[in-house]
């Protein structure tokens, strides 16, 4: 087990806060595991095992507590009067109106809520009106390389020959036999389209989605539009609408399967309102799909990097620049950085192609070119970064 310190922290700064954590992600990347990693650091620091109410929703011992009514009164009769309680609630949209109860124990003076989820549909409607203001969402993703490597250990070009072929979700990292992990990704891949996408969104035409899905795996870090995407369905023999893929996308962008990069125009200074880019929350799913092994080696960096940039905190667009394109503009508390990702930039006339867009970025914020070559390169400014280098920070 790796701490996720970067999580912990969070949540560590937020204890005792009159204020609902929300920790969310896909299924697998770790959030229960979060959480009994900081009610065990809770116990380090004096706070009692009586204090503690911890109930995850997916397990069957917990059924009887799927109504909020249940849930609300069981949690009442486990409480410490006068001490504060800790309630921890794992999965807990599995609750028909959860917020209900949610909100209940948040008004009580000694009670700190903390609540996992893995569709952000629970933090919209009903629950963002009735909570309104009164949680902070903490997004979690699977595990970055420098976790991956601080869990398996070694030497860190194996360690990053199998996390950019398999991902990183905790269990599957240690999980040596590639049939095994194989199959372990599948049955998340499978939890999560079926549980909570075709069964929550009652999906009608799964080969459809599933066509869209791999479409969309393997355009990751191409441009696209849902007109683009139905076009190529539909001449595939999957006939469809605009409408309908933008409907799908957004189910796999709720279930935390996809992330959508929308375009910035660096000149213009707005967002553009076409044409973005879309993200997978682990590329171990992009290999077991398709059935590659590693080829498009620079869109996976490009997904890698995007992944990291958003586990570092920052807001990720797409720029665009007179008739040119940068990868990524991450922008956190009002500072900005611009990344080129390419495989490799030994050639020429790749070297160019990449530092062009860079060089006419009119502003002074930092640039960076990252790769996966160690022969250091870079002019006016602009540095190139091994993409080792850079994920380890």
């Amino acid at each position: 087990m790796v701490l996720r310190r970067q999580y912990l922290e969070k949540l560590q700064k937020l204890q005792n806060k009159k204020i609902i954590k929300v920790v969310t992600g896909i299924r697998r990347c770790g959030k229960s595991t979060l959480l009994e990693q900081f009610r065990t650091l809770l116990l380090q620091s004096g706070v009692s095992e009586n204090q503690i109410i911890s109930i995850n929703f997916e397990d069957i011992s917990f059924e009887d507590l799927l109504e909020y009514r249940k849930l609300y009164a069981y949690v009442l009769e486990h409480m410490q009067k006068d001490k504060m309680n800790y309630v921890f609630l794992d999965e807990v949209q599995n609750v028909p109106d959860f917020q209900k109860a949610v909100d209940s124990l948040f008004i009580k003076d000694n009670v700190d809520v903390y609540i996992t989820g893995s569709n952000a549909r629970m933090l919209s409607g009903e629950l963002a009106t009735l909570l309104s203001g009164r949680y902070v969402e903490i997004p979690m993703l699977p595990l970055s390389f420098a976790e991956y490597f601080e869990l398996v250990g070694g030497e860190k070009r194996d360690a990053w020959k199998q996390y950019f072929l398999f991902g990183g979700f905790p269990y599957a990292a240690k999980i040596e036999e590639d049939d095994i992990r194989n199959e372990y990704l599948s049955g998340i891949y499978n939890t999560v389209l079926l549980k909570d996408i075709v069964a929550n969104k009652k999906v009608q035409d799964v080969p459809l989605l599933e066509s869209m899905i791999k479409f969309l795996l393997d355009n990751v870090g191409n441009v696209v539009s849902s007109k683009k995407i139905a076009d190529s369905l539909t001449s595939y023999g999957r006939k469809t609408t605009p409408i309908t893929v933008e409907n799908y996308i957004n189910y796999l962008i709720q279930s935390f399967v996809m992330y959508k990069a929308e375009r910035y125009d660096v000149k213009g200074k707005q967002y553009l309102k076409t044409l973005e880019k879309y993200y997978l929350v682990d590329v171990g799913f992009r290999r077991l799909l398709l059935k590659d092994s590693g080829r498009d080696i620079g869109h996976i960096l490009e997904n890698i990097v995007y992944l990291e940039l958003i586990r570092r905190g920052y807001t990720v667009s797409i720029g665009k620049i007179e008739d040119k394109e940068i990868d990524f503009i991450a922008e956190k508390a009002g500072e900005k950085m611009y990344f080129q990702v390419a495989a490799s930039v030994l050639d020429e006339g790749t070297y160019s192609r990449e530092i062009a867009p860079l060089k006419k970025v009119p502003d002074h914020y930092p640039k960076y070119i990252i790769s996966m070559d160690e022969i250091p390169m870079g002019e006016d400014g602009i540095q190139q970064i091994n993409v080792i280098d850079f994920l380890l920070g």
